[in-house]
């Protein structure tokens, strides 16, 4: 819901925290978004997408928001693996006590249920997994932290995950945006990107509300 008002309001617009943030600011939401609680919100697959349209140059975008390609790509793979790191660390400490915290404003206890559902259901692929899946991509490497995973397989599943999205939604946006009809509606390829990104926790939701509604009959 908290998105959903921002976006509204467009303090979510990719290019406008691009444009007001730089690119330490976009790292540092990469960061928040990958492994931090209260960065559940933020748009990250948009971020990455629009910030690789934007380093492709194309003549509609102005030369103040243009990126270099090169330093953005070594920025957002860092802010992405150490932002996981921070979650696997941040729920190793906190352990139990998040499945006990409290809903508020920016903390849904549903949220960590679904991370936890997707981590016991993929095993330490879900860390790879969950980098494309909004929300649980905030969650699942606390729940690894929570759960004790063997650290040095966290590690390796997060650089996995970490440089496939970073640098394949980065570049999926960088040579899109060479492309004459993606440059001419970016707002729709977003959305477009946006809505595939949220397609496999609008399935989970389906199945299990289908799985309680058979087990109701029986």
């Amino acid at each position: 819901m908290l998105a959903i008002v921002l976006a509204a309001g467009g303090l979510l617009d990719p290019e406008r925290l691009i444009d007001t943030f730089g690119l330490l600011g976009l790292f540092a939401i990469i960061f928040a978004e990958s492994g931090l609680l209260v960065g559940f919100f933020l748009p990250g697959d948009s971020l990455l997408f629009t910030a690789g349209f934007l380093a492709s140059g194309p003549s509609s975008v102005s030369d103040s928001l243009h990126l270099p390609l090169v330093p953005l790509l070594i920025g957002v793979w860092v802010a992405a693996v150490a932002g996981d790191q921070v979650g696997y660390l941040f729920g190793q400490r906190i352990g139990p006590a998040l499945f006990k915290r409290p809903d508020s404003r920016l903390f849904k206890q549903e949220n960590v249920d679904k991370a936890q559902a997707f981590f016991d259901k993929y095993g330490a692929k879900a860390i790879v997994l969950a980098r494309f899946v909004p929300i649980v991509r905030t969650f699942t490497p606390i729940t690894a932290g929570v759960s004790s995973m063997h650290y040095r397989t966290f590690v390796t599943y997060n650089v996995i995950g970490g440089t496939l999205w970073a640098f394949g939604v980065t570049l999926l946006g960088y040579f899109l945006g060479q492309v004459d009809v993606i440059e001419q509606n970016l707002e729709l390829a977003i959305l477009t990107l946006v809505a595939l990104s949220v397609t496999p926790i609008a399935i989970e939701i389906w199945r299990a509300r289908k799985a309680g509604r058979a087990a109701a009959k029986l």
